[in-house]
C-alpha cells in the first residue's frame, strides 16, 4: 500500500512549494498528541532523510517516516475548501476513534 495524494492537495502543495521558494514536497508523520492518542503532523521537506520513504503523485513528493508509516498506510490526503473553511483531509482507513474535537485519533 502507499499514502496518495489528490489532484486538489497536489496543486495547492505545489502552489505553496513555489511560494516558499524551496522545499522537495511534504512531510506526514504522527505524534503523541490529544485525548485519542495520536495526531498528524504536516510539514514541508526541505530534504529527504536515509530512512524516509517517499510517494509520488500529481507530480508532488509525499515524505514519511519509517515510525509514522504503519499509522498511515492507506491515507489518502485531500485539500477542500467549503465556504470560508480550506484545509487538508486525511482519510485514513486505520482510523478506529477520533476525539470530539477532530485533533487526534486512535487505530
Amino acid at each position: 500500500m502507499a499514502i496518495t495524494i489528490t489532484e486538489s492537495a497536489a496543486k495547492h502543495v505545489a502552489s505553496q512549494l513555489s511560494r516558499r521558494g524551496k522545499g522537495i514536497g511534504l512531510r506526514l508523520g504522527v505524534r503523541t498528541s490529544g485525548c485519542s492518542g495520536l495526531a498528524y503532523k504536516i510539514e514541508f521537506a526541505d530534504e529527504r532523510k536515509p530512512e524516509d520513504i517517499s510517494f509520488e503523485a500529481h507530480g508532488v513528493t509525499v515524505v514519511v517516516d519509517p515510525k509514522s508509516l504503519p499509522y498511515l498506510e492507506g491515507t489518502e490526503l485531500d485539500f477542500t475548501r467549503e465556504g470560508l473553511n480550506e484545509g487538508f483531509r486525511f482519510r485514513n482507513p486505520n482510523v478506529k476513534d477520533e476525539c470530539g474535537c477532530g485533533e487526534s485519533f486512535n487505530v
